[in-house]
């Protein structure tokens, strides 16, 4: 049975219409869905799996469906055995192996004589050990965590497998277990994700659009291959559809110029008929006056209709262009220049025990690779003073600022450009909103409270603050940036950051990202 929507609808608790008539039918194979954060993505997901019901209409598809949230709730204290589902079969075969002959044993087993040897598969193939299935959850990374809550779900056999962002907090090696995986999978499956090396291995990208034209309208795009083409087919979409709208815009310019020129030779006539008809028979004048009224009524009407048909297509052209999502970031107080010492770290021994020294000079770009839990994060904030070392010396020349995981920076009860004076408060207010302007809070939208941005605004606003901060940071450092931003939002910083011009210090495992910054060096933390 396909994977299939049928005209669904969903309204939230609050009266919200989260989805409206939404109809859609997965293939077979392997499809990714992107889409902007809040446009729905998981919803559709959560619906697929049976966590939600649709208000009206309904979601078909096999019965064996299994689901990898984001938001993974694990009890530390459960043994690995156990969370897998397979403890009480393992016990009964270990005590077969002992000799035991209790027939208690075999009616535990019946055919799953394999059981273990399928999970330690399945954990070799998420590059997880053997022995972690002696262990506790507990003494589990994040990282290991999801690899072990996916293995969890392969051990059921799923007819469809469903991933929610699956890639969220995982280091690099988890990262390349589970897009081999992917890239292997045979079966239904349909991922949500902005890992963009992730994508690469779809079938199809399925892209979630929000309609205009009514509350909870949505709608899925269909691209094939992966994400090398779906970006390529969206390029070429976009030239075409900007083509389309200049075209549409021309249109519209001469419909109105035909339309102010209909009404100078419908003045004309009239002027000329109101002579005539002064030489005229009233009956006759009359009724010629009457003509030319129905006549003029006539042009008028095909004039209106050419343009308000220009103007529906200039309407439908504009649809299809996606707006411009750039941003433009011109801050020279921010450039390093070449040679200029940045940071020092003299035999720092960081509070994970690690020892280091570093130099960065100049505008660098570097990165800070390394399994999860080995001190990225401790790193940075020990560079920034929030944490002391436990012995060495920090040396800071330059301002810097860190852009976190948490994007808990900003004081979500004041405005976009409030908080930005907070940060900036020797600066002018209009400079400031045109700044702003440059992160795409243009206008009114500079003035939204900061508790009410959806989750890439609330990014873009944040990396804004923090680049227009006094001093003008001449340090950036960013922590695992593109953990939950969509597409839109990893371009935009992308974006941003081609254009700074001070130094960057970056944590990440995302390394098309790292690629695409132009990072010049990597520092690995074992």
């Amino acid at each position: 049975m396909s994977l299939a929507f049928h005209d669904v609808s969903l309204r939230w608790p609050d009266g919200d219409l989260a989805l409206d008539r939404f109809s859609a039918t997965f293939p077979d194979g392997r499809t990714g869905i992107v889409g902007d954060n809040g446009s729905g993505k998981s919803t559709l997901l959560r619906l697929l799996a049976g966590e939600l019901a649709p208000t009206s209409g309904s979601v078909s598809g096999p019965e064996r469906v299994a689901w990898l949230r984001q938001d993974l709730v694990l009890r530390a204290d459960e043994p690995v055995d156990v969370h897998l589902g397979i403890a009480p079969v393992r016990r009964a075969l270990h005590a077969i192996e002992r000799g035991e002959t209790d027939p208690r044993h075999f009616d535990v087993v019946g055919d799953a004589w394999d059981v273990e040897e399928r999970a330690v598969a399945e954990l070799a193939r998420l590059g997880l050990p053997a022995d972690v299935l002696d262990r506790r959850l507990g003494e589990l990374s994040g990282g290991e965590c999801t690899r072990l809550a996916l293995a969890a779900l392969l051990l059921r056999r799923p007819e469809v497998l469903l991933l929610d962002e699956p890639t969220n907090n995982l280091d690099r090696e988890a990262r390349a277990a589970l897009h081999q995986l992917v890239a292997g999978y045979r079966g239904t499956l349909v991922v949500v994700s902005h890992d963009r090396e992730l994508l690469e291995h779809v079938d199809r990208i399925a892209e979630v659009r929000v309609r205009r034209e009514r509350a909870g309208a949505r709608s899925l795009t269909w691209y094939g291959g992966g994400w090398s083409s779906y970006a390529t087919a969206v390029a070429d979409e976009q030239r075409a559809a900007e083509q389309a709208l200049t075209a549409a815009r021309n249109d519209v310019r001469r419909e109105q110029r035909d339309r102010v020129e209909a009404e100078v030779v419908l003045a004309r006539r009239r002027r000329y008929g109101d002579k005539s008809a002064q030489s005229m028979p009233k009956i006759v004048a009359g009724a010629k006056k009457r003509a030319a009224q129905v006549s003029a009524a006539k042009l008028r009407a095909v004039q209106d209709d050419r343009l308000e048909g220009a103007r529906q297509r200039y309407d439908e052209a504009q649809e299809r262009v996606r707006e411009d999502q750039e941003i433009a970031v011109d801050l020279p107080a921010t450039t390093v220049h070449r040679g200029q010492q940045v940071l020092g770290l003299d035999r720092v021994v960081l509070r994970t025990g690690r020892l280091l020294d570093l130099e960065i000079a100049g505008p660098e770009r570097v990165a800070v690779t390394g399994a999860n839990g080995s001190g990225k994060s401790t790193l940075l904030h020990t560079v920034t003073g929030s944490l002391a070392p436990r012995d060495g010396t920090v040396r800071l020349d330059v301002p810097a600022r860190l852009l976190p995981q948490r994007l808990d920076v900003l004081d979500p009860a004041l405005t976009v450009a409030e908080n930005a004076r907070v940060l900036a408060p020797a600066s002018e207010p209009n400079a400031i909103r045109a700044s702003l302007a440059r992160f795409l809070f243009r206008g009114r939208a500079a003035d939204r409270v900061v508790g009410a941005l959806s989750g890439g605004e609330l990014f873009r606003a944040t990396l804004a603050c923090l680049l227009l901060a006094e001093p003008a940071p001449r340090l950036l450092l960013l922590d695992e940036p593109t953990n939950n931003l969509d597409l839109a939002s990893v371009g935009q910083l992308v974006g941003a950051l081609s254009s700074y011009g001070g130094a960057l210090l970056v944590a990440s495992h995302d390394e098309r990202f790292l690629a695409d910054i132009g990072v010049t060096r990597r520092i690995a933390l074992s």
